[in-house]
């Protein structure tokens, strides 16, 4: 699993908060389609931490058991995180925390199953079952997971994000989405439709982002903007060093 893919993934539904995709013009009525995405992406770039929430339900992720169908993250600028991935394709599901450069994680046995293969793989899920993995980036094994949970790596992809070649955006009427008051911004290219809410109240910042069309059918949420990420790690009897594992995997 490389986590940087994971984040190129959600920043690719932020993408129309690029500067080439604000092309709408001031509608009148309070801030434009423009102003509006403006004004949310720039509160997004300058979030010290975020929550996001993504839901792929696109064609093959489903089958996959290396690629997620959810992710659900607290993440910081300093590549503090802590969530929840679910893979596809019954590959189960992996508990992720990072503090610094100490990481653990927590797959469940249809994880270790999925990435683990042969019977080596029950073998794994039953020694480890319940407990954290714990390591660091420096380990190969942890780094690419850990990856995830860059959130300045996520805000330089939306910065600067591929030309959306002009697409324009429209206001809708005002709605609501998890009790926040928002107002959906509409554009379509190339056969995918992107819809951004964003909160109607100052400081207008983005809640929810989608993607859909072709073989792309994607959610974004974002919530608890500058919220700190929950600081607690696993205590030492839930864990188990990834030397054990690494032995483990060494010896079958």
């Amino acid at each position: 699993m490389h986590g940087r893919a994971l984040v190129c993934t959600a920043a690719s539904v932020a993408l129309a908060l690029t500067p080439a995709a604000l092309a709408a013009a001031d509608d009148g009525g309070g801030l434009s389609a423009r102003q509006l995405a403006q004004q949310a992406k720039k509160n997004l770039l300058d979030a010290t931490s975020v929550h996001l929430k993504l839901t792929d339900r696109g064609a093959g992720v489903a089958h996959s058991k290396t690629r997620p169908t959810f992710m659900d993250l607290a993440l910081d600028r300093d590549g503090n995180c802590v969530g929840t991935l679910r893979m596809g394709g019954r590959g189960g599901s992996v508990e992720l925390v990072k503090r610094g450069e100490q990481v653990w994680m927590k797959p469940d046995t249809a994880f270790w199953k999925a990435q683990v293969p042969g019977p080596q793989g029950d073998a794994v899920a039953q020694l480890f079952k319940g407990r954290y993995i714990h390591g660091t980036t420096k380990d190969a094994m942890l780094k690419g997971l850990s990856d995830t949970c860059d959130l300045s790596a996520f805000q330089r992809q939306v910065d600067t994000g591929p030309s959306s070649g002009g697409k324009s955006l429209t206001k809708g009427a005002e709605t609501t989405v998890d009790g926040t008051k928002v107002i959906p911004l509409k554009g379509t290219e190339g056969g995918q439709r992107s819809v951004l809410y964003v909160t109607s109240g100052a400081p207008h910042r983005l809640v929810e982002a989608t993607l859909k069309g072709g073989r792309t059918d994607t959610t974004l949420a974002f919530s608890d903007y500058d919220k700190p990420v929950p600081s607690a790690t696993p205590s030492p009897d839930q864990s188990v060093d990834i030397g054990k594992l690494q032995q483990r995997l060494q010896s079958t």
